[in-house]
């Protein structure tokens, strides 16, 4: 599996804060779920099969663009 190498550092500021991972190609699905604690720290990385992450719950979302916080 090749990845792009761009990382999302993801960071739950409440209990039960949702990533998922969304697939690459005609029909995107969701093909993985985690759900994080208040101050856990989850890294992602996009890959072949994971085109997009989408994040449910207050959270700070670190990337090589810059930090941002959700708001909930």
């Amino acid at each position: 599996m090749e990845s792009t190498n761009d990382y999302v550092v993801i960071k739950a500021k409440d209990q039960g804060v949702q990533v998922i991972g969304l697939t690459r190609g005609q029909d995107t699905k969701f093909h993985h779920t985690e759900k994080l604690d208040k101050n856990e720290v989850m890294i992602c990385q996009f890959t072949d099969h994971t085109s997009a992450i989408k994040i449910r719950g207050k959270a700070i979302v670190m990337t090589k663009y810059g930090t941002i916080e959700t708001d909930q």
